[in-house]
């Protein structure tokens, strides 16, 4: 997968565009780091009901971890917690799913889907990259649109690596988690359209 992002950013930009350095972002303030996943939720939830379960935990992950007063709660939140929903999801999953049920044509037909829709979302990401790139007149680097898709933190890490090997002052990750982050959240709120979709 990673190789699909590289060779598709070295197709839609061209050198001069990958090596572009952008500027640290400001600092922000404890209040509003506070604020985002509250507003995130609220904004989401009221526009799309169904996501109310993804976005809802995804954001009090995100405000567990950011409050900074219930450390051992995002501690556990990170490392048992999940552990153990990990474990249980794997078993559940694993024990309903035999051989050949797994090993079938509608699975690698799935498969093939689901590359085709990185791939597309990927180069959809590069392109917009590239509109915001001329719109703010040079300042933003195309490469950032790639890590649209909501494979965090994969695609910010591939996109920082391809900038670096354009340019080696171009440090692109934290740049590049801002549209990691966007994409996560955009796939919570479709989870939730297609939930009331398929369940309505």
């Amino acid at each position: 997968m990673a190789g699909c992002f590289i060779f598709q950013d070295a197709l839609l930009t061209t050198q001069r565009e990958r090596a572009i350095e952008m500027k640290q972002a400001k600092p922000v303030s404890q209040t509003a780091v506070i604020l985002f996943p509250i507003a995130t939720a609220v904004i989401a939830i009221l526009a799309v009901p169904t996501c109310a379960p993804l976005i809802g935990m995804l954001m009090f992950g995100n405000l567990l971890r950011e409050s900074g007063v219930v450390e051992r709660l995002s501690n556990a939140a990170q490392n048992e917690i999940i552990n153990i929903v990990t474990i249980f999801l794997g078993l559940s999953v694993g024990s309903r799913l035999s051989a050949d049920k797994f090993l079938s044509v509608e699975t690698l037909g799935i498969l093939a889907l689901g590359a085709l829709a990185f791939a597309i979302g990927t180069a959809a990401g590069v392109l917009m990259g590239k509109a915001m790139h001329r719109i703010s007149g040079g300042k933003i680097n195309p490469l950032i649109g790639a890590a649209g898709v909501s494979a965090v933190p994969m695609a910010a890490r591939v996109v920082n690596k391809v900038g670096l090997k354009a340019n080696p002052h171009n440090f692109l990750l934290m740049h590049a988690m801002g549209p990691n982050v966007a994409g996560v959240i955009g796939s919570a709120v479709a989870a939730g359209i297609l939930l009331a979709v398929v369940g309505g």
